[in-house]
């Protein structure tokens, strides 16, 4: 039997927070009084810190983790995230699953949080942690490569390689500061779009060759949403054991043009271009290397393996989503 419990998230129950300052063009530091209030009227006691540099967020969660909490929430976006996801898997002391995570959003795609029918409303988002619905969420580990080396990350959400990382590259380039959302990652989209040339690549889903040509895009995952509310994999189910995958095959500018809101509208697949895979194992070789990003964060480059980890974190989610599991 699947594990959507209540487990009274407020009640005795002390959270370590992990505040990112930057997070949404400097949103977590500037809102972070206002949700500080907010979590002390509703009876959550924490701790905060906020993360100085990249990948702190996941040195600080191994060391919460180590010092005795059991519960975190992230006051950032989506790379906020993945790095408490990471600290909780390279953390020793507990099984990753015996940790639970809430998060307060206030990145520019806030994508994880979409799944789950959490709201941007910071007292909305804290009554749900005060309601303390949880849900055990799969997650993907992911080998790749960098500088000669294999890595391994975890995912909690998507993953992508060729255009899809290459729009994350050119968006970083096109950061002025300013707040990010939908309509700038479908500048950096289309500015991307005109530059990119296919790479042939190989894709193998559960170690049968199921792909052996020229490739535009690939987004692989166990959440439905990236790229600030496009929805690249739609039918993705966060714990049913496997990764979705959306192959898009080389296409005209037109195509995407007059069917661009089928990106954010769940039909993405009635494109022609597009291949809907699913499987527990991602394999993509490809000549030359290409590059991969991991909920948001670009990273190494091909090969690239992904394996889901079924069940393998505890996550705060809405009401209204267990509802609908029970329905």
């Amino acid at each position: 039997m699947k594990e959507h419990t209540l487990n009274n998230g407020a009640s005795g129950t002390k959270w370590f927070v992990v505040v990112n300052p930057i997070s949404g063009s400097g949103k977590g530091l500037d809102d972070f009084p206002l949700i500080s209030k907010l979590l002390r009227d509703n009876g959550i006691a924490c701790e905060a810190v906020f993360t100085e540099h990249k990948h702190h967020a996941t040195e600080l969660t191994v060391s919460a983790i180590t010092s005795g909490y059991r519960h975190i929430i992230v006051v950032g976006g989506d790379g906020t995230l993945h790095e408490v996801i990471n600290g909780v898997f390279i953390q020793k002391s507990v099984t990753p699953a015996e940790v639970t995570i809430a998060v307060i959003p206030v990145g520019t795609g806030n994508d994880w949080i979409r799944m789950y029918g959490l709201p941007t409303r910071y007292s909305a988002v804290i009554r749900a942690i005060k309601e303390g619905y949880t849900f055990l969420q799969d997650v993907a580990a992911v080998e790749y490569e960098e500088s000669r080396y294999r890595q391994t990350r975890y995912m909690a959400n998507v993953a992508g390689v060729g255009f899809d990382a290459a729009v994350i590259k050119r968006g970083q380039a096109m950061n002025s500061g300013k707040k990010k959302g939908a309509s700038f990652y479908i500048r950096a989209l289309i500015n991307t779009f005109f530059r990119y040339k296919p790479t042939g690549v190989k894709i193998w889903v559960d170690d049968r060759l199921m792909y052996n040509n020229l490739l535009f895009s690939l987004a692989m995952g166990v959440g439905k949403y990236n790229g600030g509310g496009i929805q690249q994999l739609p039918e993705s189910v966060a714990d049913d054991g496997l990764l979705d995958v959306t192959l898009i095959k080389p296409i005209h500018w037109w195509h995407v043009v007059f069917r661009l809101r089928r990106f954010f509208n769940g039909e993405i697949y009635s494109i022609g271009h597009v291949q809907h895979l699913q499987g527990s194992k991602i394999r993509i070789e490809s000549s030359p290397e290409i590059h991969l990003e991991i909920d948001g964060e670009l990273l190494g480059g091909t090969p690239v393996e992904l394996r889901v980890l079924h069940r393998a974190v505890k996550v705060i989610v809405n009401k209204s989503f267990i509802d609908k599991l029970k329905a």
